[in-house]
């Protein structure tokens, strides 16, 4: 959803183009979840370049390190700002991932 300069991107997971569960590793998971990502970005003409703030979900406490590890690959400095929640997907997802991006013109807009 738009709001003036601002996407906000709903929980996106490790799903098909129907929606449904794509189940696997948690760096599979977590792949598709940031490949789901990209696509409404793009169709909205931003990047993950734009994004701005994210909230990610982990099913499990032991892929913390490795949530870490990927989402490094995927956002650079500076980093968006960042929540993460940890044991709230129950048994069907080990990763989700909300944004908020901002379009690259607001970005640097002084007013």
């Amino acid at each position: 959803m738009h709001v003036g300069p601002l996407l906000f991107v709903s929980g996106q997971a490790s799903t098909d183009e129907q929606g449904r569960i794509v189940a696997g590793s948690f760096a599979e998971e977590f792949h598709r979840a940031i490949d789901n990502l990209k696509r409404v970005l793009v169709a909205a003409g931003l990047g993950l370049s734009d994004v701005v703030q994210v909230r990610s979900y982990l099913g499990r406490q032991e892929d913390l390190g490795e949530y870490n590890e990927l989402y490094h690959q995927y956002f650079s400095p500076p980093y968006p700002a960042r929540t993460t929640l940890v044991g709230c997907l129950g048994d069907l997802l080990k990763f989700e991932i909300d944004a908020i991006a901002v379009t690259p013109r607001a970005a640097g807009s002084t007013s």
